[in-house]
């Protein structure tokens, strides 16, 4: 199964995983210091929240698509690559406590996409949802057999 993923800005974590486990009827599938995630059935929706006093609160961090395999990653990154769209490839990085394969691709106002698969669960040092720095030579690291461009905004 296949489902939108969401990540908004939010102010404080209580609050929002409060609000939006009223809003679906359902508790967060995760939650560490700064971070929490729902697995929503119906609609079927990741939702991503992420403590961040220096955005907006319910500003969007970025959009994505979760799916089952790292070939389901694999065929939207050439689908993506063939409709000429720039993309950057992650695999196996630690992102919001769990082990990825992922590609990006901006949207035509800049905004981010991710689709992605969940190898693992992993913890991360509080407040870092990242393993790498997003704006370090490490981040987004492409695969060699694939000729592709990090997007300068495609890490969260």
């Amino acid at each position: 199964m296949s489902r939108v993923q969401l990540a908004l800005n939010v102010a404080n974590l209580d609050e929002a995983i409060d609000f939006y486990s009223k809003l679906f009827a359902t508790q967060p599938a995760k939650v560490r210091p700064g971070y929490a995630n729902f697995a929503v059935a119906d609609p079927p929706l990741k939702l991503v929240l992420i403590e961040d006093a220096s955005q907006k609160p319910g500003s969007l961090n970025h959009l994505g698509v979760e799916v089952e395999s790292t070939e389901e990653v694999a065929a939207a990154q050439a689908r993506l690559a063939q409709a000429e769209l720039s993309t950057a490839v992650e695999e196996q990085v630690a992102c919001c406590y769990a082990i990825q394969d992922k590609v990006w691709v901006d949207g035509p106002g800049g905004e981010p996409w991710e689709i992605y698969t969940v190898l693992a669960d992993t913890e991360m040092a509080p407040g870092q949802l990242r393993a790498v720095n997003p704006d370090g030579p490490e981040c987004c690291a492409t695969r060699p057999d694939l000729a592709v461009a990090a997007p300068a905004s495609s890490c969260c």
